[in-house]
């Protein structure tokens, strides 16, 4: 039987497999920890407050396990949904906008409502797939590239702290690669529970953080919020997380209908945006942890790997509190030390993808640069003006290919 075919319910093949929770828990794990600093330092640039940051951990957690669970158990395919990590760090590089919080909420809105049409309409999931990959690659790459010298320029603002983590990060990847970045976020966020500049004496964390609540934000609809968030976010979404976790999923021979995934996270992502949740999708990195022979040997049974992930993520969203008490109440340099770590190997696969085609290499390093550059223009940011520039040398130095004349 295909691995992408459905498989029923009776299927002695589908028994619990002891394997895949642990490929699921570990899954949720790093999906987790490798990035949770980029989606504090992501939601705090936009103006959230710390009970905000709180808030959208909690739905997110929620979001990302429910829709996990309910695509993976109806499909019976290892369907692994996340957060939007390079989304994220397209916050980060993009700061406030006019509106704050709550304008940044009404975007966050706006994008599942696009990924909703993007699986109801299928001509613009078509011209989402349709945009160069080396230019999507170089927005990628111009806004992870601030975030990735942040680990080194935090070595002179916070030697101590900044050392450690690198030292934890280099020496844990030399020996078990998966986990460099959640010992080194490990570390961090030790370190910054100790840190008595930051404010955490322990009662303080205790006797807020341990019970995390969920409020309430009033979107606001900005076209500014809509042209330099809604559109990049939904536009980085799409082409660096659904699209990449579509094709790790076919790698496996995994074929799931697009349509029910789009409309699933659209709208758990539109609805738990009114509690500050930013947006979620495919897993594109944690995903393989799931789909591979890893998780088990027979592929009909790797569903149950998504599907425990998901739970995993529904128990660390009890633990969000704490999290982003510690994280917001520390040293920005280091949060955003601890989010470049995370997100180098991204960066690295990123830059790969926009210079690999040399007929493409100059119109997606106006990209990035363009990106990088942290250019605003009538509060759009750079991300909309990067793609929208690279686009533009793109048509210019683009020929038809010219068939040969038969001899």
């Amino acid at each position: 039987m295909s691995s992408s075919d459905t498989v029923p319910a009776t299927d002695l093949s589908t028994g619990l497999s002891l394997r895949a929770v642990g490929a699921g828990l570990l899954a949720a794990l790093v999906g987790y920890a490798s990035s949770v600093a980029v989606v504090i330092h992501g939601l705090t640039a936009v103006g959230a407050s710390t009970e905000q940051v709180v808030s959208g951990l909690v739905l997110l957690g929620f979001a990302m396990g429910l829709t996990a669970m309910g695509l993976s158990l109806h499909r019976r395919k290892p369907i692994s949904i996340a957060w939007t990590t390079p989304g994220m760090a397209l916050l980060a590089a993009t700061g406030a906008v006019e509106g704050g919080f709550p304008a940044a909420v009404g975007a966050f809105i706006a994008t599942g409502v696009l990924i909703i049409l993007a699986g109801l309409w299928s001509p613009l999931g078509r011209w989402i797939a349709a945009i160069p990959k080396p230019l999507a690659n170089g927005m990628l790459a111009g806004i992870l590239l601030k975030l990735c010298l942040a680990p080194f320029l935090a070595v002179s603002q916070a030697p101590g702290m900044a050392l450690l983590v690198l030292a934890t990060w280099a020496v844990v990847g030399r020996v078990a690669r998966l986990y460099a970045v959640p010992a080194a976020v490990a570390v961090a966020l030790g370190a910054m529970a100790l840190d008595s500049s930051g404010g955490l004496a322990g009662g303080a964390v205790l006797s807020g953080a341990l019970w995390p609540g969920v409020t309430f934000v009033q979107p606001v609809f900005t076209w500014e919020a809509m042209v330099g968030i809604a559109l990049p976010l939904f536009v980085v979404t799409m082409a660096s997380q659904n699209i990449p976790g579509l094709a790790v999923l076919a790698t496996y021979n995994y074929a799931p209908p697009t349509r029910p995934i789009f409309l699933a996270t659209g709208a758990a992502s539109a609805l738990t945006a009114l509690g500050g949740a930013p947006t979620i999708n495919l897993a594109a990195i944690t995903a393989a942890l799931c789909a591979s022979p890893d998780a088990d040997p027979n592929p009909a049974r790797r569903w149950q790997a998504a599907f425990v992930g998901g739970i995993g993520y529904i128990l660390f969203a009890g633990l969000v509190g704490v999290t982003a008490v510690m994280v917001t109440r520390s040293p920005p340099i280091l949060i955003e030390a601890v989010a470049g770590l995370a997100l180098v190997g991204a960066f690295g696969a990123a830059l790969m993808g926009a210079v690999q085609v040399e007929a493409n290499r100059t119109a997606a390093l106006v990209t990035m640069l363009v990106t990088a550059s942290g250019l605003s223009v009538a509060g759009v940011g750079s991300a909309f003006w990067g793609l929208l520039l690279g686009g533009a040398v793109h048509l210019l130095h683009w020929r038809p290919s010219v068939s040969q004349p038969a001899k």
